[in-house]
């Protein structure tokens, strides 16, 4: 089950640095649903990680694997959140 609720110094806040990122095509995100922000996706994705798209308004167009199947989202970058994919250095 997913926690529905931020922590007590969290609430109402929605991170600018978050809500304005620009993504590149291409890039690797991971879904952080940000609950001060009204959504109407899935819960299911939430710690999902998927690769962008075009960009499409304010929102991204996020491909993400369902099991075999490569489904496409439309999330805003607020739940949006890079990460790293570069090779381990040995």
């Amino acid at each position: 089950m997913v926690n529905k609720k931020k922590p007590l110094r969290q609430k109402g806040k929605v991170r600018l640095s978050r809500a304005f990122q620009e993504l590149k095509k291409n890039d690797f995100v991971a879904v952080d649903i940000d609950r001060a922000t009204n959504f109407g996706f899935p819960e299911k994705l939430q710690g999902r990680t998927g690769k962008v798209g075009n960009k499409k308004g304010r929102s991204y167009l996020v491909t993400i694997n369902d099991c075999t199947k490569p489904k496409e989202y439309i999330i805003s970058p607020v739940h949006l959140k890079k990460i790293n994919t570069s090779p381990l250095k040995k």
